[in-house]
């Protein structure tokens, strides 16, 4: 059996939550043939599959929306990518419907959301299973105008498949599918380094992880010296204003994940994203979330956010003055945790679709 995933290129939290479920899917069925298929650059997926037998594919599904940065969206970009995207789809499903069948393998083809792999997985008479908390159906029609168009395209695409992987802080997804609710769906952490564990682990203050997914959010790096109470660990993009790292700075080598530093963290400042609320969810850490106005899934990761996590809400521009509340207590959830297995009740799932 051939597992083909269609992961969204928008941002690295799709992927994140892919490889989880392939990783698990491994562990069930060590003889199937794993796919990724995805835009993101080679060596993050790398670093996010470690040992795993993942094959990638390097192409691309979706737009998703152009960012203007960590924290907005460029619609006018948006619209003009999506209609390149449009022209290029037809002989990318071509070639890799082809490429499939050359691998002798029955197939099942699993979106985490980009609406063309219901066009792939009908060129195969394969199985379609969407996995997300949304689809490109909800993120576009609050735009209205030209997105119109796009939502609905989306949505008869999403009404194709066999199975909706629900995942939590969902939007509606209302396309008529069979459903499988899933807890946090996230990766485990790897072991550190050694020097790196050492250090961590020798620290008299708290950690704090700084993240803003796969763009970064530029940041004076005089505002971590305003928290020496606090010490700071940041990944790849290192988008720090200034011409020094700061004292109370450590900055993660190649290679590993924030994921795997989460054990040790107190608290992350950040986004608000599925992946990273999921992963700090699993690891008990608490959350200061930045605002964030112009997406849709916002508004469930927030209600997530307050349900599931202990937590501080922040504005952008307390962001930028360095108000972040490291001081202040978090606010306790107003509901249980959610279960954490959520990749391993995925991969289960498409073991059930399929025997």
């Amino acid at each position: 059996m051939l597992i083909y995933v269609c992961s969204s290129s928008h941002g690295f939290g799709h992927a994140a939550r892919d490889v989880a479920v392939l990783q698990a899917l491994h562990q069930l069925r060590p003889d199937w043939q794993l796919v990724l298929s995805s835009q993101l650059n080679e060596r993050v997926l790398m670093s996010l599959i470690g040992e795993a037998p993942i094959q990638i594919r390097p192409c691309r599904w979706d737009v998703g929306m152009v960012q203007a940065d960590a924290l907005g969206s460029d619609p006018d970009s948006t619209l003009l990518a999506l209609e390149h995207l449009h022209q290029q789809l037809p002989d990318l499903v071509r070639a890799e419907a082809e490429w499939i069948r050359s691998c002798g393998r029955p197939a099942l083809v699993l979106g985490d959301i980009p609406p063309a792999a219901a066009a792939l997985a009908a060129r195969l008479d394969a199985p379609l299973v969407w996995m997300s908390n949304f689809g490109w159906d909800d993120i576009y029609a609050p735009f209205g105008g030209a997105f119109l168009r796009h939502a609905e395209q989306a949505r008869a695409s999403y009404a194709t498949g066999q199975l909706l992987l629900r995942c939590p802080f969902d939007l509606a997804m209302d396309w008529g599918c069979p459903e499988q609710q899933l807890g946090l769906v996230c990766g485990t952490a790897r072991s550190l380094p050694p020097d790196l564990m050492e250090a961590l682990t020798t620290l008299d203050q708290p950690l704090i992880q700084i993240g803003f997914g796969g763009l970064g959010l530029p940041l004076d790096g005089a505002l971590l010296e305003r928290w020496t109470s606090c010490h700071f660990v940041m990944a790849a993009p290192h988008a720090l204003v200034g011409d020094r790292c700061p004292a109370n700075l450590t900055l993660l080598p190649e290679g590993v994940r924030p994921l795997d530093v989460f054990p040790f963290c107190a608290r992350h400042l950040g986004k608000p994203g599925f992946s990273t609320f999921a992963e700090a969810m699993a690891a008990g850490v608490g959350l200061h979330v930045v605002e964030r106005r112009d997406f849709a899934e916002v508004r469930a990761l927030l209600d997530g956010l307050v349900r599931h996590s202990h937590h501080r809400q922040l504005s952008r521009e307390q962001l930028m003055q360095g108000d972040w509340e490291l001081d202040r207590p978090l606010l306790p959830p107003s509901e249980s945790p959610l279960d954490a297995r959520g990749a391993r009740s995925a991969a289960e799932a498409l073991v059930m679709q399929l025997e």
